[in-house]
């Protein structure tokens, strides 16, 4: 899904050497490694996208920076006391497509707000897809950052190809329109 291939297909690199062992029995698919039949459809539709992808792959890391960095201007701006965790602030030191913020002055709405945005139509989270739906705070800013900032509530933002400018400047008004609530 990173370079938006169809769901429910993947890759693995497997060095030489390495061995493997299945962890579901069955038919001899992958070399003994995956029983179940191949969806050959989804293989071709990861193919192409990662094709795709790599083909664009400067034109779009560009983009990806520029929208970041816009990204970054406006909660400044918007926000003097958000708090950038980690070096997601910079661009030479973290993913162009990820900015990981606190929000000091949500804290009174750290339970609601990842649900307020998303009833606005913005996908975020709260820590990595591995860690959906749980509510505690994440255990990689826990293990870096001072307890006090772990206080407020802190959101992940990741950003495509497929982002617009409009998108951000969408997401900075829903953001200041969240912080006007008091409940």
């Amino acid at each position: 899904h990173k370079f938006h291939g169809p769901k429910g297909v993947g890759f693995a690199f497997i060095r030489k050497g390495i061995v493997l062992h299945s962890i579901i029995i069955g038919g001899e698919q992958e070399k003994g490694l995956r029983a179940g039949t191949e969806a050959v459809h989804n293989i071709a539709g990861m193919e192409v996208a990662f094709n795709l992808c790599y083909k664009n792959l400067d034109k779009n890391t560009e983009k990806l920076k520029n929208l970041k960095q816009y990204f970054i201007h406006q909660l400044k701006h918007h926000f003097p006391e958000i708090v950038f965790n980690g070096t997601s602030e910079s661009l030479e030191e973290s993913s162009y497509a990820i900015v990981n913020v606190g929000f000091p002055a949500l804290q009174h709405q750290d339970n609601t707000l990842l649900f307020q945005l998303d009833l606005k139509g913005v996908a975020c989270s709260k820590g990595s897809a591995c860690q959906s739906g749980n509510v505690q705070v994440s255990h990689v800013l826990s293990a870096f950052m001072p307890k006090e900032a772990l206080q407020y509530p802190s959101l992940r933002f990741s950003f495509s190809a497929f982002n617009t400018i409009e998108e951000v400047d969408f997401l900075i008004e829903s953001l200041k329109e969240i912080s006007l609530n008091k409940y």
